[in-house]
């Protein structure tokens, strides 16, 4: 059945550990290591990451201006890093950033980096779980804390540059990331709950109409908070993204999918009926409503 959600129950890991807690690399047959869990640049700097880390590390130049203005201020900051040796904004984002740490001078004890895995299994997760309550959805994630308080943060990609948004947000702080719309439900289903999202969701869909990019934004938010087993939060996230994005279909399969998966198929035939509606010719559509039917009978 096409793009239904599959857990995979256990998957044999082979650890090469450089360290006895650090730079732990992931070695699966015939696929291309990865580092998972707390990491430093001797990690990212070693033979199977130091061409990507080395090339756009050696050729971003900061802007000195930014530079000169941020000077000694970010030293009063503790940074974590979350990002993935197998992510291509990871790859091009943290040689920079360690560039610009590097011209700063900023003291790297103070940074916490963290590599996850993108397996099924263990989305967005590192072996110690420090990604735990932290809303890590897109990586590379930079957070930003002073006095053990998470000031702001920078998701996947600046906005700017990466030392204009560092310079926002060590002064100003009025600096706003991308995804904000995931922010805004993160800290709904944080402090009111999954009947408070419930009830916010006409409101969220009125006031983030045509803001949200693409709705690849909810979709691996949602896929995030399936993978740590909040499965009813993660139906109303997919059912919000519905209702932004009615007219791709892809929306309404990976809305049934997960209705599926926490056998709510009755519910599920429905979406895809609706959208078999709108979309009377899609193939995708016909075959999945085909294999929930089948598996019914």
């Amino acid at each position: 059945m096409k793009n239904i959600i599959i857990l995979i129950v256990a998957f044999s890991l082979v650890f090469i550990s450089h360290t006895q807690n650090l730079n732990k690399e992931i070695a699966l047959d015939g696929e291309t290591p990865f580092l998972l869990g707390k990491i430093d640049k001797t990690g990212l700097t070693s033979i199977n990451y130091k061409s990507w880390f080395n090339k756009n590390y050696n050729t971003y130049l900061p802007q000195k201006a930014i530079i000169e203005a941020i000077g000694t201020q970010l030293n009063t900051y503790n940074i974590t890093l979350f990002m993935g040796t197998w992510c291509g904004d990871s790859k091009l984002e943290v040689p920079r950033f360690y560039k610009i740490i590097t011209a700063l001078g900023y003291p790297e004890h103070k940074l916490t980096v963290i590599a996850v895995s993108r397996k099924p299994y263990m989305y967005k997760k590192s072996p110690n779980h420090e990604e735990a309550g932290l809303n890590i959805h897109r990586v590379p994630t930079f957070i930003f804390y002073k006095n053990g308080k998470e000031i702001n943060r920078i998701v996947e990609h600046p906005v700017e540059s990466l030392e204009k948004d560092i310079l926002k947000i060590i002064t100003s702080n009025n600096y706003q990331s991308n995804y904000q719309i995931v922010s805004k439900i993160d800290n709904i289903l944080k402090n009111d709950g999954l009947n408070g999202f419930k009830k916010q969701q006409k409101k969220l869909a009125k006031i983030f109409k045509n803001k949200v990019d693409n709705m690849f934004e909810l979709n691996t938010y949602g896929n995030v908070l399936y993978t740590i087993n909040e499965t009813d939060e993660a139906i109303e996230v997919f059912k919000l993204n519905n209702t932004l994005f009615p007219n791709n279909p892809i929306t309404h399969i990976n809305l049934s999918n997960i209705l599926v998966a926490n056998n709510k198929t009755h519910e599920a035939v429905l979406v895809l009926k609706k959208a078999m509606r709108i979309f009377p010719d899609n193939k995708d559509l016909v075959e999945n409503l085909q294999a929930i039917q089948s598996k019914q009978n």
